[in-house]
């Protein structure tokens, strides 16, 4: 088990670690641009396990459940660019300000993370530059490449939430969550409680704000871009079954709004 403790200066991606960032469709033309901040569970083989047994690697402390694979299928089907971060959320939260407590947490719900205690600065820094920074780099990149090539830019952050949380039981199935935009995300509301079958929060279980995310209000809010975060309830695409499901389901309803915003010339 190496952990990367007070003193340790080496750097944390050796040559056998993956990039920290994926892309998908990086040629689609889609007006989305879809972002997943906790697409995966991996931890640099530096930091060995975290001091945590793979029971807990699984779990969604680690990353958001299910949601890559609805990710994915969805930037399929849209033709969108899709970015995402590979590394687990334990090592560097991306979707917090990394000058916040949670940004490299020492207690995720109820688990402590071992390998988060007794964290050097410098430590702490090489997580920020050889994670959190080359991910929120590429998203800043290709913006402004879009914005050259004047295509416009919606920006979709995608995420996954527990059915139940401190004992509590979540009754959504799906959550929209916003702060500043105040187009994409009412339209969003409307078509998904358009559907039958769904309870829809708005934003829950969750909301964006500056102080607890940072994707949506660093490349969306401070560029004036249109943008929501969507929060899936991970039992619902714990499979691939679900995950195709929802990536359909937002496929047409993603595409829907495209027809909208088009019509309105909004786009």
């Amino acid at each position: 088990m190496a952990l990367d403790r007070v003193g340790d200066t080496s750097l944390l991606l050796g040559p056998a670690d993956v990039p920290p960032v994926g892309e998908y469709y990086d040629s689609g033309r889609s007006p989305f641009l879809l972002t997943c901040d906790h697409y995966g569970r991996l931890i640099p083989q530096a930091l060995g396990d975290l001091g945590l047994p793979e029971s807990e690697l699984v779990r969604h402390i680690a990353w958001d459940i299910g949601i890559a694979g609805v990710a994915e299928m969805l930037s399929k089907h849209l033709g969108a660019h899709l970015i995402v971060q590979r590394y687990s959320r334990l090592v560097i939260d991306c979707n917090r300000p990394p000058d916040v407590a949670s940004s490299i947490p020492l207690i995720s719900e109820t688990t402590t993370i071992p390998g988060n205690e007794g964290l050097a600065r410098e430590a702490a820094e090489l997580r920020r530059t050889q994670i959190f920074d080359p991910y929120h780099r590429r998203i800043g990149e290709i913006i402004d490449a879009r914005r050259e090539r004047k295509m416009p830019t919606i920006l979709v952050s995608l995420h996954s939430f527990t059915p139940v949380y401190a004992g509590i039981a979540r009754p959504w199935h799906i959550g929209t969550l916003y702060q500043r935009d105040k187009l994409l995300p009412p339209l969003l509301l409307q078509l998904l409680r358009a559907e039958p079958d769904l309870v829809v929060g708005d934003n829950e279980p969750y909301a964006v704000s500056d102080q607890t995310d940072y994707t949506i209000p660093v490349h969306a809010e401070a560029r004036g871009l249109m943008n929501t975060g969507i929060e899936i309830r991970q039992d619902l695409i714990s499979d691939q079954a679900g995950e195709k499901a929802w990536a359909d389901r937002l496929a047409r309803i993603l595409g829907e709004i495209e027809r909208i915003f088009r019509s309105r010339q909004v786009i």
